[in-house]
């Protein structure tokens, strides 16, 4: 059983930034971010490999966002910039998932451990 515990999340305005984290009890094949906005299905932002290779994004945050791993401690990162309120959502640390090298994506399995998620709200 993998426990994710995030951090990071909190109220900004547009074109501010923010750093998500997200420690896993161990270690992980893949780990990256998803987001739910209210009223909306939860979405795919990024993820990479333990390696950091095939490290992928959703194009709305192309050019914005980075993810980043530090492996001795088991975390990832989401470094968000230029924040904008279609931003807004609570945002989900998630490890063991799909990776499709052809979509360039990732996605959950029955497998997939999720964290308890973070809000993160950009006012305009």
């Amino acid at each position: 059983q993998v426990q994710l515990v995030e951090s990071g999340g909190g109220l900004v305005q547009a074109g501010d930034s923010l750093r998500l984290s997200c420690a896993a009890s161990e270690r992980t094949d893949n780990m990256g971010w998803f987001r739910q906005a209210p009223g909306k299905e939860r979405e795919f932002v990024a993820a990479s490999l333990w390696s950091g290779v095939n490290t992928f994004y959703t194009d709305s945050v192309k050019g914005r966002f980075t993810i980043s791993r530090d492996n001795a401690k088991n975390t990832v990162y989401l470094q968000m910039n230029s924040l904008k309120p279609e931003d807004t959502a609570v945002y989900f640390c998630a490890a063991k998932l799909n990776v499709d090298y052809y979509r360039r994506t990732y996605s959950p399995n029955q497998n997939t451990y999720w964290g308890q998620g973070t809000q993160v709200t950009v006012s305009s």
